[in-house]
């Protein structure tokens, strides 16, 4: 059996070994699991110091960062000879929605209703458009021009409707619960729509990757703080990137012998035991213009239904 040292090190092995190598979306998560909850901003680097051990070297950070501007997703000042860089709003705002999803779930209960969404009064360009955005927000298409979501309210998609400017020629409506909530007929359709197999395997190689460390970790091996970093930010990573294509849906709507709940399990399990090095290690290294970054927000410690 590895030790949870070179299960880490397994780890880095395999985000390195990925083509193309997705630093951009490795700092997206640095920010949103480690560096919003201390205030938003650090030297630039700093964070360069942080990322070198799992392959990802200053000049492409700086790389990355700067196209993370240009794609509003960070914003810059300078400070002296030094540069310090924060989520943008619209940075901030896309991060709010992928990271309430890894950090609490979603665990409001179903009324049964649906919000349908119908866009056949659309141009072809324009309806293709809308697809593709209300589909990342979760909505599974139903039929040609029909797309439909079991949690998602009706202003939500009258919202991702009028930044399109297409609000005036969509129908969006609300459908009441019946009874049962989630017939044969239905829980197939859903399989289909959402593609759940192909989202299922995407849990199961989250859990093949990382459930080595877990069992190392419970048989009593530790982590030194750097490698207690490393582990949470690609814990976050690879699970954020499935979570992106969750849909999130009810429970009764789902699989029994669902992947995503045994992921979800792992995930918070890995985290509880690792955050702390990994905050030792954030001490230590990341920078803001009057210093170290200050101690996490009371918010953080509510993660996985409440970190010890």
């Amino acid at each position: 059996m590895m030790s949870a040292t070179e299960c880490v090190a397994s780890l880095i092995e395999s985000f390195q070994n990925r083509r193309p190598l997705r630093s951009g979306s490795l700092i997206v998560t640095l920010y949103g699991d480690a560096i919003v909850p201390r205030g938003g901003t650090v030297w630039l680097g700093s964070i360069s110091q942080l990322l070198e051990p799992i392959g990802i070297n200053e000049r492409l950070v700086r790389t990355s960062v700067y196209r993370l501007t240009r794609e509003t997703w960070l914003q810059g000042e300078k400070t002296g000879r030094r540069s310090y860089y924060s989520l943008s709003g619209p940075g901030r705002r896309r991060f709010e929605q992928a990271f309430k999803r890894v950090y609490y779930g979603n665990g409001e209960a179903w009324d049964g209703g649906w919000t349908l969404v119908f866009l056949s009064q659309l141009a072809t360009a324009e309806r293709a458009k809308a697809k593709e955005e209300l589909e990342w927000l979760g909505f599974g298409a139903f039929a040609s021009g029909v797309l439909a979501h079991p949690r998602m309210h009706r202003s939500e998609a009258l919202g991702v409707l009028q930044e399109l400017s297409m609000a005036e020629d969509a129908i969006v409506l609300h459908s009441e619960a019946s009874e049962p909530l989630a017939p044969k007929a239905l829980r197939l359709q859903v399989r289909e729509s959402w593609n759940l197999d192909q989202l299922a395997d995407s849990y199961s190689r989250f859990l093949v990757q990382f459930r080595p460390l877990w069992k190392a970790l419970s048989e009593g091996h530790t982590l030194g703080d750097q490698d207690a970093f490393i582990a949470r930010t690609l814990l976050i990573h690879e699970y954020r990137k499935v979570q992106l294509r969750d849909p999130q849906l009810p429970e009764e709507l789902l699989p029994t012998a669902w992947e995503g709940r045994n992921a979800r399990q792992l995930c918070r399990n890995i985290y509880r035991e690792i955050y702390q090095g990994a905050e030792r290690w954030l001490d230590r290294h990341l920078e803001t213009a009057e210093g170290p970054l200050p101690a996490p927000a009371a918010s953080f410690y509510q993660r996985f239904g409440g970190l010890d």
